[in-house]
């Protein structure tokens, strides 16, 4: 079992706050023009052209089931890390809070809800200034069939 403690990347997604693992993220940067790809799953808004670097753009709150709300100026795109290989992705959030630092002794496992419910995305729960921060195992967060989409979207 991998060590959890460390420093996380924090942003609220409606009234929740969420974390990916620093080491996962390359950089945040503003919206910008979003290219749509046709028949792509409803999560996945296209792809952006991040510096000649054709980026696919997860929209994190339709992946969670969340009301989606139009894009303000707080909007951020995090680029992280997927797969390894130097493959990257946008992943878009309401706005980033703060990078805070997370001891191990400070995450708890993810509620197991039964079978019904699939949490294998969170790697846990921080506890951070007494509020729960979720901790996205960002490789996960996209199902096999949206990554292998993502993957195919390179060439696009």
């Amino acid at each position: 079992m991998q060590s959890l403690g460390g420093k996380y990347l924090t942003f609220p997604l409606g009234r929740e706050e969420y974390g990916i693992s620093i080491a996962k993220v390359k950089e945040i940067i503003g919206m910008m023009e979003i290219t749509m790809v046709p028949r792509m799953p409803g999560c996945i808004k296209g792809v952006i052209n991040l510096r000649g670097k054709i980026i696919p753009l997860l929209d994190l709150r339709l992946k969670f089931s969340m009301e989606e709300r139009p894009y303000t100026e707080r909007t951020c795109i995090i680029v992280v890390e997927i797969g390894g290989r130097g493959r990257t992705m946008g992943v878009v959030v309401d706005a980033v809070s703060e990078v805070v630092t997370i001891a191990e002794g400070e995450i708890e496992p993810p509620p197991q809800y039964g079978g019904s419910l699939d949490v294998s995305f969170l790697l846990g729960m921080g506890k951070v200034k007494g509020k729960v921060v979720m901790l996205l195992d960002i490789e996960k967060v996209l199902s096999v069939e949206e990554l292998e989409t993502v993957r195919e979207m390179k060439g696009v």
